[in-house]
């Protein structure tokens, strides 16, 4: 390989026939005169254009494709020269880092020797050794394509925001899972909106046996398994639910505050007394009328009862997982839009309750598909807000245009899976830890179940590799009539 052009932190790189590379590999641009080496990954490859080459194909292939027998005469022996040439390639490259002995810069100010500068291949274990991207708490989320596994930290997640996207079917949950089981491992305690039913069997392998996780995965089902007591539901917590998730207007709000401690008073929190409490409260007939709507979608829900005993309290699992690590999903296959809100709305009122109370240290949140379920201001509130509380959001979309463009540029980490729409790869690519070319480039060429990692997982040294499977019951394939055809 030799460098052939510079321009700004983008390399060209000529490379010949024998010498293999592809999108995503790491170059190491070596001037051992200058003691320093520039690190550069491949994003494009091209032919070189050389002056010449088109005349040349032109003239070798006259009949468009077929030789003409009996007209070659090479009495120079240079065909094989002239077709060594036509094959090479222009690699095109963005500067990563500068090494200076063991030491790495983000700077790509100086210029290495074009004569004197030697290339070659950078295998991703010395990359991750040079970055430093090891840890105590190690995360192998796949295998890179030089067969060495990629290696995260579970520290480099903790205090995150990060974002898991790409088209259906790539395996956006099946990493999400693969992290979430990471954490919970490590003594994390997690809470994930489970929109299809896709978590409640990671405590099974494969075949259908209780694995290592079983005892610390927790599922509740709203209406089921999970439901809340009047009694025991504190009133900023419920107030959130019918502002946010029912729309009730404030002067509702004001009203419905005053007939709430009136029943606490007296010791009559009842769902039955509460609505009595409705019906003769003295107030105007449209605040009524819309505090007598939000009442019935609560009873509706199934969600709240006035029996304080028979299920765990949502603060019971958390404190258990608290203890020993573990993950409460919250199962929201079969609940409806309304009643979904009511619920996400409520875990979420909580753990802020609970973390600010110190009652929870921290906690790491998977939302899968949030656009269907999180109001739009709970955007910005989940990662600024409640990141200050301590919690850690983990958004895994197949449709990156619902994701807010401010909210890509807060992310620290980004799992992004094959995307081939110039749309959603425009969206991702405004993120702050990336660069535009590197995403519409390597992204759109990726396998299924190939996964470009970005962010401070990695250093901000951008990989490809192929995430690890799991030993574990997977739900959530889509249904198929025509499975078993042959």
């Amino acid at each position: 390989m030799k460098l052939y052009k510079k321009e700004g932190n983008i390399l060209q790189i000529l490379s010949f026939p024998n010498e293999t590379a592809e999108k995503g590999d790491y170059l190491l641009v070596e001037d051992a005169d200058a003691g320093k080496a520039l690190i550069a990954q491949v994003i494009d490859m091209q032919f070189a254009s050389i002056p010449g080459v088109l005349e040349e194909l032109l003239r070798t292939l006259p009949d468009g494709g077929e030789l003409i027998q009996g007209e070659d005469f090479d009495p120079l022996e240079i065909a094989p020269h002239i077709t060594y040439i036509q094959d090479a390639s222009l690699l095109i490259c963005k500067i990563r880092a500068t090494v200076e002995g063991e030491n790495l810069t983000p700077s790509s100010s100086w210029l290495p020797s074009r004569s004197q500068s030697t290339i070659k291949k950078l295998p991703i274990p010395t990359l991750l050794k040079l970055a430093k991207v090891d840890g105590k708490l190690p995360i192998i989320l796949g295998s890179t394509k030089d067969a060495s596994p990629l290696t995260i930290d579970a520290s480099s997640l903790d205090g995150r925001l990060n974002i898991i996207t790409g088209k259906k079917e790539t395996g956006k949950s099946h990493l999400s899972k693969l992290l979430m089981l990471n954490l919970i491992g490590y003594g994390a305690t997690v809470v994930v909106f489970d929109l299809n039913g896709e978590y409640h069997s990671l405590g099974m392998t494969s075949d259908g046996k209780r694995n290592s996780y079983y005892d610390k995965i927790h599922v509740l089902t709203p209406a089921q398994n999970f439901k809340v007591a009047l009694k025991q539901l504190n009133l900023q917590v419920l107030l959130g639910i019918l502002i946010h998730a029912l729309h009730l207007p404030g002067t509702s709000a004001r009203e419905f505050r005053r007939i709430w401690q009136s029943l606490k008073e007296r010791d009559m929190l009842t769902l039955h007394e509460l609505g009595e409490a409705i019906r003769n409260w003295h107030c105007n007939q449209h605040v009524r009328d819309a505090l007598f709507s939000r009442y019935h979608a609560l009873v509706n829900s199934g969600f709240f009862t006035d029996e304080t005993g028979g299920t765990m309290l949502l603060e019971e699992y958390l404190f258990k997982a608290k203890e020993q690590g573990g993950a409460i999903i919250i199962n929201l296959r079969n609940t409806s839009t309304i009643d979904r809100q009511i619920v996400v709305e409520y875990v979420l009122g909580k753990l802020v309750e609970l973390l600010t109370s110190w009652k929870l240290k921290a906690v790491f949140l998977f939302a899968e598909e949030a656009h269907l379920y999180l109001r739009e201001t709970y955007w910005d509130d989940i990662v600024t807000r409640m990141r200050h509380f301590g919690i850690f959001t983990t958004f895994i979309t197949n449709q990156p245009d619902t994701i807010r463009e401010h909210i890509y540029r807060q992310a620290d980490n980004i799992f992004l899976f094959n995307f081939t729409n110039e749309h959603d790869l425009e969206v991702v690519s405004r993120a702050a830890r990336v660069d535009a070319e590197t995403v519409k480039s390597i992204a759109r060429d990726l396998p299924p179940h190939y996964c470009l990692t970005l962010g401070k997982v990695v250093k901000d040294f951008p990989m490809v590799a192929k995430v690890k499977a799991l030993d574990v019951k997977t739900m959530g394939e889509t249904r198929l009539f025509f499975k078993n055809a042959d």
